[in-house]
């Protein structure tokens, strides 16, 4: 596994987003969640991405029953904060206070069983907290030990500078695929001026271009049914633009998803894709991207099989799009 920097943190190249293991997708086996983080270890990767309200801590208290046995010094754990959740599970925005911060990364520290996180991120922008003061927060657990590198997650640019601007901030993760190219107008360029990473999610789009979606994919408990891109309508468009990758896929040799993954990587030396495998075979299939070459005129010919603009649907349902301070236009 080749490495890539995020600020001042290096990180395997690849790195697993765990959120799935923890239902947001459906049903999932716990044994095989671990293993899958064994896996992913074994292979290399040290980047290990979750958040306190992924399913209530659950996802926490699964990644440390996983590492367990583990040197705490083989990985990495990236942890999103401020997300809040009803007894039902219905979402109820977000806390990114000052007294906050704390009690989150103290929970978190519990569950997880560590001394410390290696980046620890609001999930998104607090409208009703400055972010300065929300960095400023997280600057205090740095100096004190418990946190090692702040991150940023779906912030524009002026946010960025502004955060910046308090601490030195190592990472945004943001939404980053063929099929969601945002990133590019400005928020890019902006972390390159300030030597800010980013590690990118939804490398698949939930799936929707790894090559295995159809239309008869999905089921009770899987939050994709409510995602505009796997709506009625948007679903039979994207999945035309899926066969076109996989025809140019196959002539290169590789799977879909690897195509699509080593697309995002191929984006540069700080860009670590977070790969969302559920399962030991969608890891193997998704680990397979990291040895992949492909020159300029292949990559162009993955970019053109799914053309920027061209997937139909907004990346989150409505309410959500409304949270992402990444998609505000802000004069800057």
């Amino acid at each position: 596994m080749h490495t890539k920097q995020l600020g001042t943190l290096t990180s395997s190249a690849l790195g697993l987003g765990c959120m799935g293991m923890s239902g947001a997708y459906g049903d999932t086996d716990r044994d095989e969640s671990i293993a899958t983080v064994h896996g992913a270890l074994d292979a290399g990767i040290t980047l290990l991405d979750t958040g306190d309200f992924y399913a209530m801590g659950h996802n926490e208290l699964l990644l440390a029953e996983a590492l367990r046995s583990t040197s705490r010094d083989s990985y990495q754990l990236s942890v999103k904060f401020g997300g809040q959740l009803g007894p039902d599970g219905s979402w109820a925005g977000f806390d990114a206070r000052p007294a906050a911060v704390k009690a989150s990364a103290a929970y978190s520290l519990q569950r997880l069983g560590t001394d410390h996180i290696d980046i620890y991120r609001p999930a998104r922008l607090d409208p009703a907290v400055p972010i300065e003061d929300t960095v400023g927060a997280i600057g205090e657990l740095v100096d004190a030990g418990y946190v090692r590198h702040i991150g940023l997650s779906e912030v524009g640019s002026s946010t960025i500078r502004r955060a910046a601007a308090v601490r030195p901030i190592t990472d945004l993760q943001i939404e980053y695929s063929l099929a969601s190219r945002g990133i590019e107008h400005d928020i890019l360029d902006t972390c390159r001026e300030l030597g800010i990473g980013v590690t990118a999610y939804g490398v698949l789009s939930r799936g929707l271009i790894g090559g295995h979606w159809t239309k008869s994919s999905g089921g009770e408990g899987d939050s994709r049914s409510i995602h505009p891109r796997f709506a009625d309508g948007n679903l039979d468009r994207n999945l035309a633009l899926v066969e076109t990758l996989r025809g140019v896929a196959e002539e290169l040799g590789v799977s879909v998803a690897q195509a699509a993954i080593a697309w995002v990587a191929s984006r540069g030396t700080d860009i670590v894709p977070l790969i969302g495998a559920r399962t030991r075979t969608r890891l193997v299939e998704a680990l397979g991207a990291a040895d992949v070459a492909l020159n300029d005129e292949q990559l162009a010919r993955i970019e053109a099989a799914v053309p920027a603009g061209q997937v139909a649907g907004d990346r989150y349902p409505t309410a959500h799009m409304a949270a992402l301070d990444s998609e505000r236009v802000a004069a800057e």
